[in-house]
């Protein structure tokens, strides 16, 4: 997600789903408190829209649908702005809000690590529809994935490996979701990826 600045005072769900529908900017309401989202880097939208294009064709014709950005989570008293989810309820056409997604994923920054692995997982591990939680660093290579089937423990993956999105039943590689990313990490991993191709066409012409 991105960066949060508190505004002032308690408003009811109400007020807040009225307002959001006429604001400028979006935010994100908990339990009375709302928040207003600042924009994201290249490198959040990279990967964001890395991981929705690949969802959106792999889902084409099927039940489930993603959404990006745009589409709200309500959990209990609280709404959220996942940058990717799936659905696979059939939200209605005029739909700005979803209650059970299948699959939400966070890509994480500095400053909203602690939101991400924190306030919203707790409410979102409580989402009876959902089976699985994504969150992905932009800064280094790091994509944790937590699945209800195994009590929300952590699974790590990184450069070379592929992450299977059980949800939906689709796998993609690391590089895949970081592609076009071009934190130091990810640099450092294509200039030795090109090397070893250098050296695998001498040897082998």
């Amino acid at each position: 997600m991105v960066n949060r600045v508190p505004k002032a005072s308690f408003i009811s769900e109400v007020e807040y789903l009225a307002g959001e529908k006429i604001a400028d900017i979006k935010h994100e309401y908990i339990d009375g408190e709302v928040f207003a989202m600042a924009g994201a880097s290249a490198s959040h939208n990279r990967i964001s829209l890395n991981v929705a294009r690949k969802f959106g064709n792999y889902l084409e014709n099927k039940p489930c649908q993603p959404y990006i950005s745009d589409m709200k989570v309500k959990v209990g008293s609280k709404y959220f702005y996942p940058d990717v989810l799936v659905d696979c309820s059939g939200l209605a056409d005029d739909s700005h809000v979803t209650e059970p997604p299948t699959l939400i994923i966070e890509v994480l920054s500095k400053s909203t690590r602690r939101m991400d692995e924190t306030t919203k997982r707790i409410a979102y591990t409580q989402i009876n529809s959902l089976l699985e939680y994504v969150l992905i660093e932009q800064d280094f290579v790091d994509i944790e994935v937590i699945r209800r089937r195994n009590g929300w423990q952590s699974e790590h993956f990184y450069l070379g490996d592929s992450v299977t999105f059980e949800a939906i039943a689709l796998t993609m590689t690391v590089e895949e979701i970081y592609a076009r990313v071009n934190n130091p990490e990810l640099v450092e991993w294509r200039q030795l990826q090109a090397e070893t191709n250098s050296e695998s066409k001498l040897i082998n012409p």
